[in-house]
C-alpha cells in the first residue's frame, strides 16, 4: 500500500519524527529541569515489533473492491499500529508501552476521490466505523480508533489525494487533502506562489487536516487562519457529496463552508480544498524585543492590532516561558551577560521576549516594520535585535522533537491553547496558569500569545513536571481536566486551533450551548445517518 506508507515512512510510531531529529538534552538543560521539577525516572520505548495490538476484524469484499481493490488496503501490522494514535501525550504514552485496545482493523487508501465515496457508502452499508486519517496529528485524540457502537473500523488514508490546480489569475489554488504542509508549499513555489500557512505540526500535517481542524499557522497574523484562506470545499459523506461553490463571497444563507470546516471527519471526509495563494514573499525578517512584562506585552500586541500594524508573526513570551527560552538558547557567557547589562540599562531584566515578524516586497516589508516598531517603542518594547529573530526562525518547528526527548527522560509535558478578547485575557491566563501549577506540583508553566486579532488573542501553555511512571495516563487526565475546567470557567474557547478531538469533546456544550449540539447532530444525522463517521470526536 504504497500510498500510505508514503505518508508515514519518515515518522515515529511513538513520537513526532524520524529519531535522528530528537535533539540530545544537555546538562545544562537537564540540569534546569531537575531545578524546577526534581528527579525524574527515564522512560523506556517498546519497539514497533514489539507492540500488541488486539486481532483485526475482516474487511468485506464490498469494501475493498469499492476502495479499488486488494492493493490499496493493508492490515500489516505496523500499518494499523500506525494508524492507531495520533501525538498527543496519552497517545504517545500508549504506543510507547507496548499495548494498545484498540486499533483499526484495516488502513484503507483508495486512489481518488470517487473511491474514498464509494469506500465511505460502502463502510455505511457493511457498519463499519470509518476514522479519516492525513498525516497523524492531532494531539487532542482526533485519529483514535474510536469505534463506537460498531465492531469494525478502518482508517482511511488520504495520501493518495495529491492534486495541484494553480488559478495565477485569481491567485487560487485546488489542492488535495492528503498533501503534506512542506509538498503543497513547493508545489505552489514553483508557480511562484506561497500558501502562508506554517503551524508547528507543518511537517508532517496535510491539507485535509489544516480544514478539519481549522487550523491557525505561525504567519496568520498576517496571512490568516487556514479556514479564512479556504474559499470552497468538497465532503464526501455517507449521503452524498456536498461541494461549496467557488467564489470570494456569498450572503446566501449559512455558509455550509464553515459546517465542513472543523467537522474533524465527523461529517464526511473532506476531499477537495481550495484557498487562496499569495506571490511568495521577497523578504522575511524576524526579530526579537523585550517587553516590560507579560500584561504589558498584550497591550503592545493590542495596539499593533488595533491600529492595523500588526506583524505577520508575533509570539510573546511570559516570563517563565522567557526565563527557560533564554536557558536553553545556548548563548555563550560574554553574548549573554550582554544581552543581561543592555536588559539591565533599560530596565528591562524581568521583561518578556516578543518575536516579530514581516513578509512580502522589500519595500512595503520594510514601511510595515517601521510603522510596526513605533508602536512597539510607544508600549515601552526594546530591540534586542534580529539575531533572536533568526534562531526562533531555525526553530520553529523543533517543539515536538524536544517533547520527544523530554518523555524519554521522564518528563510529563502537554500544551493546551485557548482564546479570550482582551478585556479577559489576563484573567485567563491567571486562572489557568494557576490551574497548571497546582496540578503540576508546581512544575513549569509556560504560555506565549501568538496569534493576535483586533478584539483578542490566542494563550498556548506548555507544561512539565515530573511524569509519574506508570500512572502517566491518570497524571495527564487529572491535569488535562484541572486546566479544561479553568478555561470554562474563565470563558474562554475550549480549544483556538488544536480541535475539538475526544480529548475537547466534554467540553463542546460550554462552548456552543446545548442547542447548539443538537443542530451539530442533526447535521451529522443527515449527512452520516449510520454514525459511522469517526466515533467519539467533537460531540460529546
Amino acid at each position: 500500500m504504497s500510498g500510505a506508507d508514503a505518508l508515514r515512512r519518515d515518522t515515529a510510531f511513538d513520537g513526532w519524527g524520524p529519531a535522528e531529529l530528537k535533539p540530545e538534552l544537555g546538562s545544562g538543560a537537564m540540569a534546569l529541569l531537575r531545578e524546577r521539577i526534581g528527579e525524574t525516572t527515564p522512560a523506556r520505548a517498546t519497539e514497533l515489533g514489539s507492540v500488541r495490538l488486539p486481532d483485526g476484524a475482516e474487511i468485506p469484499a464490498a469494501v475493498i473492491a469499492a476502495a479499488g481493490g486488494e492493493g490499496a488496503i493493508s492490515t500489516s501490522a505496523e500499518d494499523r499500529i500506525r494508524h492507531a494514535a495520533g501525538n498527543g501525550y496519552p497517545d504517545l504514552i500508549t504506543l510507547r508501552g507496548g499495548t494498545l485496545e484498540s486499533a483499526p482493523d484495516a488502513v484503507v487508501a483508495p486512489p481518488s476521490t470517487d473511491a474514498v465515496a464509494a469506500t465511505i457508502v460502502a463502510c455505511a452499508e457493511a457498519g463499519i466505523a470509518v476514522v479519516p486519517f492525513g498525516g497523524g496529528t492531532s494531539v487532542v485524540g482526533g485519529v483514535a480508533p474510536d469505534r463506537g457502537s460498531f465492531e469494525r473500523l478502518i482508517a482511511l488514508d488520504l495520501a493518495n489525494l495529491r492534486r495541484v490546480d494553480v488559478d495565477p489569475v485569481s491567485q487560487l489554488a485546488r489542492l488535495g487533502p492528503g498533501l503534506r504542509g512542506p509538498e503543497a508549499e513547493a508545489a505552489l513555489n514553483e508557480r511562484g506562489f506561497t500558501l502562508g500557512h506554517f503551524p508547528q505540526s507543518y511537517r508532517y500535517a496535510t491539507i485535509g487536516g489544516y480544514a478539519a481542524t481549522r487550523s491557525a499557522g505561525q504567519a496568520s497574523s498576517g496571512y490568516g487562519r487556514f479556514d479564512a484562506l479556504v474559499t470552497g470545499v468538497e465532503l464526501a459523506a455517507p449521503a452524498g457529496i456536498m461541494r461549496t461553490l467557488r467564489t470570494p463571497h456569498t450572503a446566501a444563507g449559512p455558509a455550509l463552508r464553515e459546517l465542513v470546516l472543523g467537522s474533524e471527519g465527523t461529517l464526511g471526509v473532506i476531499t477537495d480544498v481550495e484557498v487562496r495563494i499569495r506571490a511568495v514573499p521577497a523578504v522575511r525578517h524576524y526579530e526579537a524585543w523585550f517587553a516590560e512584562g507579560f500584561e504589558s506585552g498584550i497591550g503592545a500586541v493590542r495596539a499593533l492590532a488595533q491600529s492595523g500594524e500588526l506583524p505577520d508573526v508575533i509570539r510573546l513570551s511570559d516570563r517563565e516561558e522567557t526565563e527557560v527560552s533564554m536557558a536553553m538558547a545556548g548563548l555563550g557567557g560574554l553574548k549573554r551577560a550582554g544581552l543581561e547589562r543592555y536588559l539591565k540599562l533599560r530596565r528591562r531584566a524581568e521583561g518578556c521576549i516578543l518575536i516579530v515578524g514581516w513578509e512580502g516586497e522589500r519595500e512595503a516589508a520594510d514601511r510595515r516594520r517601521e510603522l510596526s516598531r513605533r508602536v512597539l517603542r510607544a508600549c515601552g518594547a526594546v530591540p534586542i535585535g534580529a539575531s533572536a529573530g533568526r534562531s526562533w526562525d531555525r526553530g520553529r518547528y523543533e517543539g515536538p522533537h524536544l517533547r520527544d526527548a523530554l518523555i524519554d527522560a521522564g518528563v510529563f509535558v502537554e500544551t493546551l491553547e485557548t482564546a479570550h478578547s482582551y478585556a479577559e485575557i489576563t484573567g485567563l491566563y491567571e486562572a489557568v496558569r494557576s490551574a497548571l501549577k497546582q496540578a503540576t506540583n508546581e512544575g513549569v508553566v509556560m504560555c506565549h500569545v501568538s496569534h493576535a486579532y483586533r478584539d483578542g488573542a490566542s494563550l498556548y501553555f506548555t507544561f512539565l513536571t515530573a511524569a509519574r511512571s506508570g500512572a502517566e495516563i491518570q497524571q495527564w487526565q487529572e491535569i488535562k481536566a484541572a486546566a479544561c475546567e479553568a478555561i470554562v470557567a474563565a470563558g474562554g474557547t475550549i480549544t483556538h486551533h488544536h480541535a475539538v478531538g475526544r480529548d475537547h469533546a466534554p467540553y463542546m456544550g460550554a462552548e456552543v450551548g446545548e442547542l447548539g449540539l443538537e443542530v451539530i447532530a442533526a447535521a451529522k444525522e443527515r449527512l452520516d445517518p449510520a454514525g459511522i463517521m469517526n466515533p467519539g470526536k467533537l460531540l460529546p
